[in-house]
């Protein structure tokens, strides 16, 4: 092969062909064929180095590389811990200050981002990638997480025994035929053109366009959606308040419940098991609620007994995931423009099980202050 050009293309036309191995060996091959100045040519007419070419001839006199290999072991470029042992370490020292859980755990986590590491660690002249240091601490037995709701508190002491009585009573009351409900305030709502969490299904770009921002006023209108869920009969009433969430309005949602759908349900009922959290407007030191309650009593003639749950044990409570969780599901997505779509969206409300569920908007005021 005589000239550079025709070696040139020689190359040209067996490069796409050939793996890294194969090629040092075709070109050193093609350097001892050419004899003396054939390593620089052929460096020139493929692009290899002389250095690539020369360690090229020398394996073409060497024994052969094992089967699937293109380098012998050791080959390419030394891990970066091997040529600075001092890295791992000061990861470490880093890290371990501002690392939770117990050191001795399996699994561990750092709140500082790994782009803050490599920056610091560079600094203290380890020059390291943000890439190597997410690796570093994956094999060092760090994730990222977020914060865990753990910590309860104690238990009071009293809870279980509460549980067993609030079972027991629902359980008689529903086998004597008379009303038990759950009730709670589900979360206020802003009304407006602002976003709710979730998502829907939609036609590519044309979702619903809300504003950038939630920090309203107090002149932005809320929604106070009281729902009241029927054991008995897997139903769920919901009133929706429009001015503030008090001990008033919560028994006048019950009231309304009563006088919409109670009476008629329970033609014969004397008494009514109302289960409860144990704060909020439906609290168990609350006055107003309590006084209010009286007052519903001696306008039905029903006896009223409540049941409030231990604290910290709200979510136990059915109105919680018997009703306000399908309606949390029912409008995800969905922003809350106004009081109409609020309702429209609690009554639309519906489970495989078969849960129905009305819902009423409450202009009234109930003003705060009241005990």
């Amino acid at each position: 092969m005589g000239t550079d050009a025709q070696l040139t293309q020689y190359f040209a036309g067996m490069w796409p062909h050939l793996d890294e191995h194969a090629r040092r060996l075709v070109a050193a091959s093609k350097a001892v064929e050419l004899g003396y100045g054939g390593i620089s040519r052929v460096s020139r007419a493929c692009g290899l180095s002389r250095v690539t070419l020369t360690k090229g001839v020398e394996e073409l006199q060497a024994a052969p590389l094992s089967p699937g290999r293109v380098r012998h072991e050791g080959g390419g470029r030394h891990a970066l811990t091997s040529h600075d042992p001092g890295l791992v370490p000061a990861l470490d020292g880093m890290v371990e200050p501002t690392a939770r859980g117990d050191p001795q755990s399996p699994l561990r986590w750092t709140c500082k981002s790994a782009r803050t590491l490599a920056a610091e660690l560079t600094a203290r002249h380890h020059p390291v990638s943000h890439t190597k240091v997410t690796q570093l601490l994956r094999e060092g037995g760090y994730s990222l997480q977020g914060n865990r709701k753990t910590e309860e508190g104690d238990d009071h002491p009293d809870r279980d025994a509460q549980f067993r009585h609030i079972n027991r009573a629902v359980k008689l009351t529903l086998r004597a035929g008379e009303p038990v409900i759950s009730v709670d305030t589900k979360k206020k709502e802003m009304i407006g053109n602002y976003q709710n969490q979730g998502r829907q299904w939609r036609k590519t770009g044309t979702a619903d366009k809300v504003n950038g921002h939630d920090f309203p006023g107090p002149e932005v209108p809320r929604a106070y959606p009281y729902g009241i869920y029927d054991l008995g009969r897997n139903a769920g009433f919901v009133n929706v308040g429009t001015d503030h969430d008090t001990g008033a309005f919560a028994v006048a949602s019950i009231r309304g419940w009563w006088r919409a759908e109670g009476r008629r349900l329970y033609l014969r009922a004397g008494r009514l098991l109302i289960t409860a959290d144990g704060g909020g407007s439906n609290g168990w030191r609350l006055r107003l609620w309590k006084w209010e309650l009286q007052r519903l009593a001696d306008q039905t003639g029903l006896t009223l007994t409540v049941c409030h749950f231990p604290p910290g044990t709200s979510k136990w409570n059915k109105v919680e995931h018997r009703l306000f969780s399908f309606i949390s599901s029912n409008w995800r997505g969905e922003p809350l423009r106004d009081y109409e779509t609020v309702v429209r969206l609690i009554a639309g409300t519906t489970t495989a099980k078969g849960l129905k569920v009305t819902c009423r908007l409450d202009h009234r005021k109930y003003p705060v202050g009241r005990k």
